[in-house]
């Protein structure tokens, strides 16, 4: 059947009549006059077939096929008033859906000790998936979305169909073991660089930004482990000479989990890192997922300090 000429208000009318089995009850309930109900329900009906609603002496009494009717009618307008309620108001933190992060694992470890509690306490029907970022920006996933949102500080240009944010900003220091002797005092580019060097990259290329500077300066350092974990070098460096050249909050993280480590100001001057969360402009619009957005942009600002 095609109910594309279908009056789907009849089925509200349905509903009312049924329940308040009075026309000039039905009519006052929504708003309508009495001989328009009526119309409305000589129109309905035609459509299916039955009086459905036949006149007593107080009012109107169901027939048979009203009774069979109602508890499907009534299911039908919950399932439209529950599709509208998850596109506007406050309800739409009773949807069951699924919100997914690209990041890192450190952003991981940062964020979801309390956007966890958060979601479970205020949007119980979400669940949340986190992924690992290899490197550029999830465009493609993004797109066909499979990707909600994706966080982190080295996306650059963000192309055009997207948004982004900037959740706070950070320096670059260079992460060592307490007990390590190139870093006593002030940490100079020449104890630096005698020191073996830690990476972390999600490409297994070996060279970055601060290998460039340092070849444009006629130096080189070595380079001697890449990783793609930002929490093991907490494990790699102590009792060694060797450094990390990372975040100042991620380092920080590093200290708190090992408090033989110790950071100190980069000897090179490196560019600041505005860390970002970027999503598709499909997502912009949705209730639920801006107020995931708000909710991590909160935490993560509280978390390092304002942008």
């Amino acid at each position: 059947m095609n109910i594309r000429n279908k009056d789907l208000n009849l089925l509200l009318l349905f509903h009312v009549l049924y329940q308040e089995q009075s026309v000039s009850a039905a009519a006052e309930r929504m708003a309508l006059s009495q001989p328009a109900i009526s119309h409305r329900l000589n129109k309905l009906r035609d459509e299916l077939g039955d009086e459905l609603f036949v006149r007593v002496s107080r009012g109107l009494t169901p027939t048979p096929r009203a009774h069979e009717l109602a508890p499907i009618v009534s299911n039908l307008l919950a399932g439209i008033r529950g599709f509208y309620d998850q596109c506007e108001g406050d309800n739409f933190l009773n949807r069951s859906d699924r919100f997914q992060i690209f990041s890192t694992d450190y952003i991981e470890s940062l964020l979801l000790p309390k956007l966890i509690p958060i979601i479970r306490e205020q949007a119980p029907k979400v669940q949340l998936v986190t992924r690992n970022l290899q490197g550029p920006l999830p465009k493609a996933e993004m797109e066909r979305g499979q990707c909600d949102l994706a966080i982190a500080g080295y996306f650059g240009e963000i192309p055009d169909g997207f948004y982004q944010q900037t959740l706070y900003q950070d320096e670059f220091v260079v992460l060592a073991c307490k007990d390590n002797p190139f870093t006593k005092g002030s940490l100079t580019l020449e104890n630096y660089l005698a020191c073996d060097h830690l990476m972390i990259t999600f490409s297994g290329d070996l060279s970055s930004s601060i290998d460039q500077k340092l070849a444009a300066m006629n130096q080189t350092r070595k380079v001697i482990a890449g990783l793609t974990s930002f929490h093991s070098p907490a494990l790699v460096i102590p009792g060694t000479q060797t450094l990390l050249t990372c975040l100042r909050s991620v380092a920080e993280q590093a200290i708190r989990i090992n408090p033989d480590l110790e950071h100190h100001p980069c000897p090179l001057e490196l560019e600041t890192v505005h860390m970002q969360q970027v999503w598709h402009q499909r997502s912009h619009e949705d209730p639920l997922r801006r107020w995931l957005r708000e909710q991590i942009s909160q935490l993560l600002v509280t978390e390092t300090g304002p942008a």
